[in-house]
């Protein structure tokens, strides 16, 4: 039995090792995805024994009872692993993803007694409850679920979409192909999801020369390499402080002024439009650069960053500079959005009364 589990799932095995030992060797990932991202190779890892285990024992009658219970952990445990990807990909995601995941569970125990979801005869006949399809449409939710999260937290660039659709075709491929091919595509769902992971997760750790590692946004070495690309279709320069970062970390240490900076990056990403990218190029130093953008839409994304800041507790310092195609060079800019910045950080601290203190 363990050595048809082997010769199975070898490929799977080999994947999976490579992906722990990636994160083993990886230091610029925090400790908490690390974390998380150990407990999904582990999940997957554990979910190909139990889809071994319930086809193996499929001609084995007097097992039926085990493999019905094999088969509702496996329906409730796709659902449960997309929910951990989203767990595990996305910065500040919060458990309760996990509650229709849970909802689903119980209802696949049930299917146990009941065959509501299932059931499989005593001649080892399976056949599909009333709500037979559930678990696929659960599972598929959550799929898109996950596509628009990681599509939303990224900076709306091909080279960051075409990754995160190559993870979609995977998910997509694990509920589809099974009504294509049958029962034996089973087999491949583990492999074919850890692959799309450990795919993602190297793409990742090669986009970090582009990205900063806390927030997710471009960083200093792309804002520089960027900005030298088509500079006449540059119309205009955001600059953006974060206001008391010095004095949060000073009081409440840099676990809470790296918490502020993550919570005002993933603003500034979720306020971006087309043509608009924004970079860290800085401590709390930030830079929004967009391209054939009209003041119009320049003065949205103000209000946008300034409506999604609003509503966190922190504050932060804004300034742009608004020009049209090739009328100013970038140095030029840039100087007028950060005189703007400055004149608003300073009356940010002389209207809050608050103590301005360098960095």
């Amino acid at each position: 039995m363990v050595k048809d589990y082997l010769l199975q799932n070898w490929a799977l095995i080999l994947v999976l090792l490579a992906f722990a030992i990636s994160l083993k060797i990886t230091v610029s990932l925090d400790k908490k995805t690390v974390r998380r991202t150990y407990a999904l190779i582990a999940a997957i890892f554990l979910l190909s024994i139990v889809v071994f285990a319930e086809f193996y024992l499929a001609s084995i009658r007097q097992y039926r009872e085990v493999r019905i219970s094999l088969m509702a952990i496996r329906y409730s445990a796709t659902p449960f692993i997309v929910a951990l990807v989203s767990f595990t990909l996305i910065k500040k995601q919060r458990w309760f993803v996990f509650i229709p995941a849970m909802l689903l569970a119980i209802v696949d125990i049930i299917s146990i007694w009941t065959g509501i979801v299932f059931w499989v005869d005593d001649a080892g006949n399976f056949s599909r409850g009333p709500v037979g399809f559930l678990p696929f449409v659960v599972a598929g939710l959550y799929c898109v679920f996950l596509v628009f999260l990681l599509i939303r937290h990224s900076n709306k660039r091909l080279i960051e979409i075409i990754p995160i659709l190559f993870l979609c075709v995977a998910f997509a491929g694990g509920l589809i192909l099974p009504f294509v091919f049958g029962s034996s595509y089973s087999h491949l769902f583990c492999t074919t999801i850890a692959i799309a992971l450990f795919a993602y997760h190297e793409f990742s750790i090669l986009m970090l020369t582009k990205k900063d590692s806390l927030t997710g946004l471009l960083n200093r070495q792309a804002y520089y390499a960027e900005v030298g690309q088509d500079p006449e279709s540059i119309t205009a320069i955001l600059s953006i402080d974060m206001n008391g970062l010095k004095t949060l970390n000073d009081t409440q240490g840099h676990a809470a002024g790296d918490e502020a900076l993550l919570t005002l990056g993933l603003i500034f990403g979720r306020s971006l439009r087309r043509k608009q990218s924004a970079y860290r190029i800085g401590g709390d130093e930030f830079v929004i650069v967009c391209r054939k953008c009209s003041k119009e839409e320049v003065k949205e994304l103000v209000e946008r960053i300034r409506k999604g800041v609003a509503g966190t507790g922190y504050s932060c310092s804004i300034g742009y500079s608004v020009c049209d195609v090739g009328e100013k060079p970038v140095d030029v800019l840039l100087r007028e959005s950060d005189e703007m910045m400055y004149a608003d950080k300073a009356r940010y601290y002389r209207e809050s009364g608050m103590e301005r203190r360098k960095s």
